[in-house]
C-alpha cells in the first residue's frame, strides 16, 4: 500500500510544482502587457519592435487565435455549402451579424465532431458501466455532440422570433399613434425605435439604416421580411408594399395590422393553453400516476399478499 501511495503523492507534489511555475510566470507576463499598456496610455509610449508589439498582446489571445484560424479553415473546408448557407441564413435570423459568427460557428461544430473518436474510447473504455448502459452512454454523448451546435442556434432563432411576436402589436400601436399625429412614416419609425428597446426596433433601425443609404422602402421591407421570417412580419411589409403601390392612407393599414396583430397574438396564446394538458400528460402518467399508485394501492397489496400466505 505504502509503495503504491508514495509514486501517487510524488507525482502529484510535482504536477502542482509545475503547475505553480507555469502561473508565476503567466502571471508575470501579464504584469509586463499591463505596465506597458498604462505607459502607452500615459505617457504616449511608442512601441518600436514587433516583438513588444506582439506582447503586448494578451497571452490568451496569442494562443487561441491561430487555433481558432485552423478551425476555422477547418470549417470552411469540411462543411457543405448548402449546409454553410443554411446557417448562414440562421444567424441572420437569429439577429447574429457579425461577420466571423458563421466561420466560429463551423469551426466549433468541426471541433465536436472531431471529439466523437474520443468520447468513444472514454465511453467504452473508461467508464464503469455495463455492456449496454455503455453503449446508451456513447450514443448520447455522440448525439449531443452532433446536435448541439444546431440545437443552440434553432433556440436562439425561436427565442429571437418570439420576441418578435410579442412586441409587434405593441410596437404597431405606437406606430399607428405616431402616424396619426402627423409624423411621416420613417419620422414615427424612428420615434418607435428610440423608444421601445428589443430586436423588432433593431430591424426597424436596420430598416430605416437601408432607406438613408439610398435603398427604397419597398427594398428595405423585403430585407426585413428576409431576416426576420415570420408569417407577422411578411402580412406586414406585404400590406405596407400595397400601400405605397396604390396610395392607400399608411395609418389605416398600420392599424388594421394592429388589430390582426393583436387578434393573433390572443389566438396563439389561447392554442398553447389548449395544448398545455395534453403536454402535461407525459409527466403525469410517468412521474405522477406511479407513486399515487405505490401510496393508495401499496398498503391493500401488502394485506392481500399477508391474506394469501396465511
Amino acid at each position: 500500500m505504502l509503495n503504491t501511495v508514495i509514486p501517487i503523492l510524488g507525482a502529484l507534489v510535482g504536477a502542482g510544482a509545475i503547475a505553480f511555475v507555469v502561473f508565476q510566470l503567466v502571471e508575470r507576463q501579464q504584469d509586463r502587457i499591463s505596465a506597458r499598456s498604462v505607459l502607452g496610455q500615459l505617457q504616449d509610449y511608442e512601441v518600436s519592435s514587433e516583438r513588444d508589439k506582439t506582447l503586448l498582446v494578451p497571452l490568451h489571445t496569442r494562443l487561441m487565435t491561430p487555433v481558432l484560424e485552423q478551425a476555422r479553415e477547418r470549417g470552411r473546408r469540411f462543411n457543405p455549402p448548402d449546409y454553410v448557407k443554411t446557417v448562414r441564413e440562421k444567424h441572420l435570423r437569429a439577429g447574429i451579424d457579425k461577420a466571423s459568427a458563421v466561420e466560429t460557428f463551423l469551426a466549433v461544430r468541426v471541433v465536436l465532431l472531431a471529439m466523437i473518436p474520443f468520447w468513444l474510447l472514454f465511453a467504452f473504455l473508461v467508464l464503469p458501466l455495463g455492456g449496454l448502459m455503455r453503449i446508451v452512454m456513447a450514443g448520447v454523448g455522440v448525439a449531443a455532440l452532433v446536435i448541439l451546435p444546431n440545437t443552440r442556434l434553432d433556440n436562439k432563432v425561436k427565442q429571437r422570433e418570439t420576441a418578435i411576436r410579442k412586441a409587434l402589436p405593441d410596437t404597431l400601436d405606437l406606430l399607428v399613434i405616431c402616424v396619426e399625429a402627423g409624423l411621416g412614416f420613417e419620422q414615427a419609425l424612428t420615434r418607435v425605435v428610440d423608444n421601445v428597446p428589443g430586436p423588432l426596433s433593431k430591424e426597424f433601425a436596420r430598416m430605416l439604416g437601408e432607406v438613408t443609404a439610398g435603398s427604397s422602402r419597398a427594398d428595405a421591407l423585403r430585407n426585413m421580411q428576409e431576416r426576420v421570417d415570420i408569417e407577422e412580419i411578411r402580412s406586414f411589409v406585404l400590406a405596407l408594399i400595397q400601400a405605397d403601390t396604390f396610395g392607400v392612407s399608411i395609418g389605416s393599414v398600420l392599424r388594421g395590422q394592429a388589430d390582426d396583430m393583436r387578434i393573433k397574438r390572443r389566438q396563439q396564446a389561447q392554442e398553447r393553453a389548449q395544448k398545455a394538458p395534453v403536454k402535461m400528460m407525459l409527466p403525469m402518467v410517468f412521474c405522477i400516476f406511479p407513486s399515487l399508485f405505490i401510496v393508495i394501492l401499496g398498503p391493500a397489496a401488502m394485506n392481500i399478499y399477508d391474506e394469501m400466505v396465511r
